[in-house]
């Protein structure tokens, strides 16, 4: 059963395009996967980024943010971040924290949700 408010996100907010934000997710329990995810107006949500917090920290990102957004976990494994470099207009979207069972694309993967954190992208 997903759980609300169990991850605490920040970083989002307003920024011109080629812009960067850095968003941060603190959590405090042990999932096997942690990963970001995004919806815009009218839109379903889909994956942007997953790491995996066991060893290696092995990550997957989304076709349209590679190579400008990073995610990245802390060596205490309780925040993971996700820096984005290079933003588009329609990188705009609330962007959601995931702790999820196993590292997918896929909402059906996670167990509990952020409260989301709003980034906007427009000059």
């Amino acid at each position: 059963q997903v759980q609300l408010q169990e991850l605490v996100e920040s970083g989002g907010g307003s920024v011109q395009p080629g812009g960067s934000l850095r968003l941060s997710c603190r959590y405090n329990y042990n999932p096997g996967c942690m990963g970001w995810f995004r919806q815009a107006p009218g839109t379903e949500r889909e994956g942007v980024a997953t790491i995996y917090t066991g060893g290696g920290f092995s990550t997957t990102y989304a076709d349209s943010v590679k190579g400008r957004f990073t995610i990245s976990q802390d060596y205490a494994k309780t925040t993971v971040y996700l820096q984005m470099n290079t933003l588009k207009p329609e990188d705009t979207a609330m962007y959601y924290c995931a702790a999820m069972s196993w590292c997918a694309m896929d909402t059906s993967t996670v167990e509990f949700w952020g409260q989301g954190t709003q980034v906007t992208v427009s000059s």
